[in-house]
């Protein structure tokens, strides 16, 4: 009786076991994940980046993306940061080109060598595929850990219009700065005592003004920092000197730029506007500007003082690190995608900033935009000129260290001499522990 008792039990657990594994297993849904994007310019990238990233999810339905809109380059560090902190990264950020390095100084980045060498790719051949002046801000001590996605150069705008007027000629624009300050002179207009129109606006703000001045100081034969060792700014320089006081000269000695500090937008609005005649800003701007301009303009490359050299500038896709496995590989699948010649030049076109991926200059769709627009051809140009972003320890701090004094200057506040040596010794104190780690401590 016992043993039937048993077997009965026996056949109905069984049964019951059977039934389970006759139940279909609920399908594993798509891998989730996130990606940090900032608006660092002028025009509808918020808007571009939804149509980019609904295709991609369209097209690969075992990820679902989700692009979440950060801030600016520097709120977008901030964010990122604070997500890894919290053990909840995003899979993937559009991160501004020249935080990489202090970014890997901290251990915030995944090391991208073994996803491209899975990929059956050398780290050559990876890289190959981008324009070589981006290469520096992607690769920290021969590894990669950025993927080239939106780059950027600074270029000097003209409103041939207002050029004709002045009797210059726009297809012959400026090429050092002494001619820059003979045509602003020539392009500023006076009623009286008031200005109403500016020859040249010069961003100034936090993140551009430290751009601006790099690219002033390169143009100067100069250079902002040491491009092997994150612990060095040359700030208090010559090259340096020069270039502050000739951006301060144009202020209050030449008269043909508008006092004080301006931002990137109030630049690309008072442009707009014929407020200002010229402008140097960011070749992210180039769609903004086309699709608003009421009047034809010129984009050149920027005027040297003593060589032709510009910073990159834009962004790079990262994978920061504390990642998930799964989390990590659709996140480099997104990469690839997002920097493939396709998407590149889609982004470009879309943007204004120019496709790092050489290839994408190759596609049909490229080859008809810039025979249509060879305006967007003048920053791709520029490369052959263009050197690595400023990238130290705490770059963003020691950024600032100039910025402010940079502001002060500009607004009237402080002579360039005096406010260079005081920002030097402001970054030497910021950049102090990391040489205490490094050049400083010796055996």
């Amino acid at each position: 009786m016992l043993f039937t008792r048993r077997l009965m039990l026996g056949l109905a657990m069984a049964g019951s076991m059977a039934g389970a594994l006759a139940v279909p297993a609920m399908a594993e849904g798509p891998t989730e994940i996130d990606l940090f994007f900032p608006v660092p310019v002028d025009g509808k990238l918020a808007r571009d980046m939804g149509t980019l990233i609904k295709e991609f999810n369209d097209g690969h339905p075992n990820i679902k993306a989700t692009a979440v809109y950060t801030g600016s380059y520097d709120d977008t560090l901030i964010k990122t940061r604070a997500a890894i902190k919290a053990g909840k990264p995003p899979a993937a950020v559009i991160m501004s080109a020249n935080f990489l390095l202090d970014m890997q100084i901290e251990n915030e980045l995944t090391n991208l060598d073994p996803l491209i060498a899975a990929d059956g790719t050398t780290k050559d051949q990876f890289l190959g595929q981008f324009f070589p002046a981006l290469q520096g801000n992607a690769v920290i001590n021969r590894s990669v850990y950025g993927v080239p996605f939106h780059n950027s150069t600074p270029l000097l705008y003209i409103n041939a219009d207002k050029a004709k007027e002045a009797g210059l000629d726009p297809n012959k624009p400026p090429q050092t700065w002494a001619e820059l300050t003979d045509w602003a002179k020539k392009l500023t207009k006076r009623e009286g005592d008031k200005v109403t129109q500016w020859g040249i606006a010069i961003p100034c703000a936090y993140d551009y003004c430290g751009w601006m001045m790099e690219t002033l100081t390169m143009t100067n034969g100069g250079r902002y920092y040491n491009e092997e060792f994150g612990g060095e700014v040359y700030y208090d320089t010559p090259s340096m000197l020069g270039a502050l006081t000739w951006w301060n000269d144009l202020i209050y000695k030449h008269k043909v730029h508008a006092p004080g500090a301006t931002p990137g937008p109030a630049v690309s609005t008072s442009f707009i506007s014929g407020n200002a005649a010229m402008m140097m800003l960011s070749t992210g701007s180039l769609t903004y500007v086309r699709d608003n301009a009421k009047f034809a303009y010129k984009v050149a490359f920027i005027p040297r003082n003593v060589r032709n050299a510009v910073p990159i500038g834009g962004a790079s896709l990262i994978v920061p690190a504390g990642l998930e496995a799964d989390k990590q590989k659709a996140a480099w699948t997104l990469i690839k995608w997002m920097t493939s010649p396709e998407k590149s030049a889609w982004w470009s076109r879309a943007t204004g900033y120019f496709a790092p991926n050489m290839a994408a200059y190759k596609t049909p769709e490229m080859v008809d935009f810039l025979n249509k627009n060879p305006d967007a051809k003048t920053a791709v140009e520029q490369l052959d000129v263009a050197k690595p972003w400023f990238a130290t320890y705490k770059t963003v701090p020691v950024r600032k260290n100039l910025e402010d004094e940079v502001m002060l200057v500009l607004n009237g506040k402080k002579q360039p001499k005096e406010a260079l040596a005081a920002a030097q010794k402001a970054a030497d104190e910021t950049l102090k522990p990391y040489n205490a780690e490094t050049s400083l401590k010796l055996p």
